[in-house]
């Protein structure tokens, strides 16, 4: 140690060491940590200094707390959003699918998706301008919550202007039929031709949290997606709010000279 250098904190100590182990692949996923008796024994330290150094891993999304059976290594599972196919037609008419179940038939996953409100109100800021309306034109909200094998992964908040969901099932109804939401769009006279996707990551908000079961230390990505149809005109925003620890984003795109 240099004379500037200050000595670790021994719960630093310990975490390094255990981090050590899970990156070198040493402490696999899945694999339980020694209780905090065990490593305060080993390490000559007092438990709760072995339970701060737990923390700090599970800050770092590096393992999970499991009442009253110990601490795991987090596993690592990638959930992937394929940004240039998953809104194609040959994709809906080939299996009549939404893109979110569509992704997760291909990818050997159950997929679950329940609507827990749809209502009319004015739209946020953004969300009124990235479709261009009026200040006091109206959206319908849907609010969606998506699950892949049972485990809560994302958000979606979709955003429709009155006069494109009409008195359809886009202003109503759950239930989307074959093709789902893109397939609606497209009978209304907009098909979906061009995305814009702003894409940014951040810590979740206290109801994300827990909402999508987020484990301590682990960010959201944050997806502002618009629908734009075959006249270049935005016809609808989707607020996506993804699980880090899950998502996984594969984008194949043209580019522009």
């Amino acid at each position: 140690m240099t004379p500037t250098e200050e000595p670790l904190l021994p719960s630093r100590r310990i975490a390094n060491d255990l981090r050590d182990s899970i990156t070198s692949g040493a402490l696999e996923p899945g694999e339980k940590l020694p209780s905090e008796r065990e490593l305060a024994q080993r390490y000559g330290a007092a438990r709760n200094t072995a339970r701060e150094a737990m923390r700090l891993l599970a800050d770092e999304g590096l393992v999970d707390a499991q009442h009253g059976r110990g601490v795991f290594v987090r596993a690592k599972r990638q959930l992937f959003r394929f940004g240039s196919e998953r809104y194609s037609r040959r994709l809906r008419e080939e299996t009549g699918l939404s893109p979110y179940r569509a992704e997760l038939a291909r990818q050997g996953m159950a997929a679950r998706v329940d609507c827990t409100s749809i209502e009319r109100v004015d739209p946020p800021g953004r969300v009124r301008e990235r479709l261009g309306l009026a200040d006091d034109a109206q959206v319908i909200r849907r609010e969606n919550w998506y699950y892949a094998d049972e485990a809560p992964v994302q958000l979606g908040i979709t955003y429709i202007p009155v006069e494109i969901a009409g008195d359809t099932v886009l202003a109503n109804s759950a239930n989307m039929g074959k093709g789902s939401l893109y397939a609606r769009f497209e009978e209304r006279g907009h098909a979906i031709t061009r995305v814009r996707e702003e894409i940014c990551a951040r810590m979740p908000t206290r109801d994300e949290v827990k909402g999508l079961s987020i484990p301590d230390g682990v960010p959201v990505i944050d997806v502002l997606h618009t629908g734009i149809d075959q006249e270049g005109t935005p016809f609808e925003v989707t607020n996506f709010i993804m699980r880090a620890d899950f998502a996984a984003l594969d984008y194949n795109m043209p580019v522009e000279d």
